[in-house]
Parts: C-alpha cells; structure tokens; sequence
C-alpha cells in the first residue's frame, strides 16, 4: 500500500511536528542555563586548567559559589561573566 501526501499536508505534518518539540528544547535550553560546575567541570568547560580556576576565584575574578567549602560555579554566571569579555565588531 502506498500513501501520497499533498503538500500542504506535508506543511502541516512537519508545522505540528515544530510545534510538539519546541516545549521540550526550550526546557532542554533553561536546563543547560541552570547547570552548576564544580571546578574541574568549569576548567573543561573555559578550556583552562584547575589551578587557573583557583588563582580567579582567589583574587575574586570570577563569579563563585562556596558551598560547605567546596567551590561552585553558574553556568549562567560564568556566561555573563564572560561576555563582559567579548570584542565587539565595528561591522555591527
């Protein structure tokens, strides 16, 4: 048996399928903006070493969190922090 689609049930098809994951990537995205590294997690993720996380943290250069002494660190706060950074284009 062989079905054939019209197009524009093709362009529904594929509208209704946007529509069922766009929920589910939007959380996937707020999800991934309240994660938490501890300091080896935030060395891969900057792709530094861990004693250049500690020197920041130690002189207060980057955003931190202690939590029963241990160090933590937002990844929405490390995202700020480093588009504090960034080099704006004279194109834009």
């Amino acid at each position: 048996m062989r079905i054939e689609f019209e197009p524009q049930d093709i362009d529904f098809i594929a509208q209704r399928v946007v529509d069922l994951l766009k929920p589910i990537l939007a959380a996937k995205k707020e999800k991934a903006d309240d994660m938490i590294f501890d300091v080896k997690e935030l060395a891969e993720y900057l792709k530094v070493s861990s004693h250049w996380i500690y020197e920041r943290t130690h002189l207060k250069q980057i955003p931190h969190i202690k939590v029963g002494g241990f160090l933590r660190f937002s990844k929405k706060d490390i995202d700020k922090w480093l588009d504090t950074y960034a080099i704006k284009s004279h194109l834009l």
